[in-house]
């Protein structure tokens, strides 16, 4: 019987350690409306509540062309409570992970919220280095997405974020995937975006080589993270990537992502973490499709809406 009990309990470990994130994650219902196109199941895009003009801008400019997303309710991680933030965070476990270097915590005591410290205090919830509330927020938004792909069994999803620009006719999407699916076979590509890299506020490319630190992932092989191959005169096989403003996903690609940070916890920014996953085969453009809109404000670093919202309130009182 102690044997039995044991071996429930070993078992039970991993469902309470992966329970935890999904316990945080927003459902989604209500999706009526046209938000599918040629060769995708369904097109989201992710917008705060706190930023209905970023909604408006986006849609002003994919509307035209016959592209209708469905607006996910973002969550807001300036609005997360501590121990929200301690239950999706790596504990770290110096038996099986490796610390030794800056993280950031969120301290449950209420003396300074945020403290920035060396990974290597066991049971202490670590994100990495000078993370926010509001970086926090959007990786929940983008597993809440994943997770409402995976239960309604798409099989290619389009997910934008609120800041993208148009740069080319968008309605050329569903012939890129066919090709794809020829250069490579509809089974070996996991992601497309659908430009070539994220755009500085300047307008600058910035691509991404490498992989960032976790505490609790150490692949054997790093080679994929280096990968930048072009393999025709319209697409380039990529390793890295930052900026998820405009992804395609197949529903490998989906579950590669979800598991990977519901198994390993949030850690990262959403765009340091989605292509860590091994196996994961990414696409991208040769040609800008959709990208990020460079002078777009973000809340990621602090709740800039607020400061809007001043302005605004203090406008209409002139």
């Amino acid at each position: 019987m102690q044997l039995i009990a044991l071996l429930l309990m070993l078992f039970s470990i991993p469902i309470l350690i992966f329970s935890q994130i999904v316990d945080h994650l927003k459902k989604i219902d209500n999706k009526t409306g046209i938000h599918k196109f040629e060769n995708i199941d369904f097109i989201y895009m992710i917008n705060l509540d706190q930023r209905p003009e970023k909604w408006e801008l986006s849609n002003k400019q994919l509307n035209p062309y016959g592209i209708f997303p469905y607006r996910f309710s973002a969550v807001n991680g300036w609005e997360l409570s501590l121990a929200t933030i301690n239950d999706v965070g790596v504990r770290f476990n110096p038996m099986s992970m490796i610390g030794g270097y800056l993280g950031t915590s969120f301290n449950l005591d209420g003396n300074f919220e945020r403290d920035h410290s060396i990974i290597e205090k066991e049971g202490q919830v670590y994100f990495c280095h000078r993370i926010a509330k509001g970086t926090i927020g959007i990786v929940l938004s983008h597993l809440s997405v994943l997770r409402d792909a995976l239960d309604s069994n798409y099989e290619t999803i389009w997910i934008m974020e609120d800041d993208v620009e148009v740069l080319s006719d968008p309605r050329k999407i569903p012939q890129l995937i066919e090709q794809l699916n020829q250069a490579v076979g509809k089974n070996n590509w996991d992601i497309l975006f659908t430009d070539r890299n994220i755009r500085s506020s300047s307008g600058i490319e910035v691509p991404a080589r490498g992989m960032a630190k976790r505490p609790n992932f150490n692949p054997e092989n790093t080679d994929q993270y280096y990968i930048c191959e072009q393999i025709n005169d319209e697409f380039i096989r990529l390793g890295a990537r930052f900026g998820a403003h405009s992804m395609i996903l197949q529903r490998s690609g989906i579950k590669k992502i979800y598991d990977f940070i519901i198994k390993h916890s949030v850690f990262l920014p959403y765009d340091m973490d989605f292509y860590l996953p091994p196996g994961l085969n990414m696409y991208t453009v040769v040609n800008n499709v959709v990208s990020n809109y460079p002078k777009a404000p973000s809340d990621n670093g602090r709740p800039n809406y607020l400061k809007a919202l001043s302005n605004h309130l203090l406008g209409q009182l002139k």
